[in-house]
This record gives C-alpha cells, structure tokens and sequence, in this order.
C-alpha cells in the first residue's frame, strides 16, 4: 500500500470570526505536531498551504484548491463543475496572486468554495511524495 501526497490539494483556507483566537488554537494544534506559521500578517497567518483570516460578513468558511495540470483542466473542472450542481465563483482566468496563476472558483452544493489552479510554468522538486506505511 502507498499513499501519493502533494498532487491533489493545492491549499486549504479558512475564514474564521476571531483570527486572534485561531492563532491562539492553530499555533497550539500545529506546534503539537512539529510545525510553525510560515507567514504572518495584521490580516492572516498561514502554515505553508494553510491559510487562515478574519471576515465577519462571509459566504463560506472553507476554500479548498486543487492542482490542475493547465488552463485546460481548470476550464474543464469549470464548466463540468457548472453542469453538475456548482454555482460559478470565478470565471477560470488569470489571477493577481502570482505570474501564471490560472484558477476558476465554484461553490459546490454545499456554498464551499472549490478551486482549481494552475501554477504556470514551474520547477518542481518532485512530482509528488510517497509514503509507505511499515509493518509494526
């Protein structure tokens, strides 16, 4: 048995009511674990692809974006998306967040914002990480 990680889930996002108390909590939780804020702002904080903000007047609570292998897929998730119960969010286009970041947005059923993305040209150290569970 073996588990590929780091292709699917680009990033995850929460909206929170109090980001002074998810800090609190988040910090606590993740530290247990081994792990540290990789950024932080007056706005946000985040543990590499976990992102966490305030906002008191909110559609949804969770954002989750998948990898998508190019502006192709993230159309194809689009509109496959919009045909099967997802209500549009975002139109897949270019995004400001980065040079080559294409994305288009849906709520599912649901009101959880999905995404899918597609990084633009980029250099990765691998294509995904295996893990392999070891007989105890």
């Amino acid at each position: 048995m073996e588990f590929h990680q780091g292709r699917l889930i680009d990033h995850v996002h929460l909206r929170v009511r109090d980001l002074a108390v998810s800090k609190r909590f988040y910090q606590a939780v993740l530290g247990a674990l081994g792990h540290r804020p990789t950024y932080e702002t007056d706005a946000f904080f985040a543990f590499d692809e976990f992102f966490v903000d305030q906002a008191d007047d909110y559609r949804t609570r969770v954002h989750i974006a998948f990898q998508a292998s190019g502006p192709d897929a993230v159309q194809r998730f689009y509109d496959v998306g919009l045909a099967n119960g997802g209500t549009d969010n975002g139109a897949p286009g270019e995004r400001h967040y980065h040079p080559g970041y294409f994305a288009a947005f849906l709520l599912d059923p649901d009101g959880n914002n999905i995404e899918a993305v597609h990084h633009g040209p980029t250099t990765r150290s691998s294509a995904d990480v295996v893990v392999r569970p070891v007989e105890i």
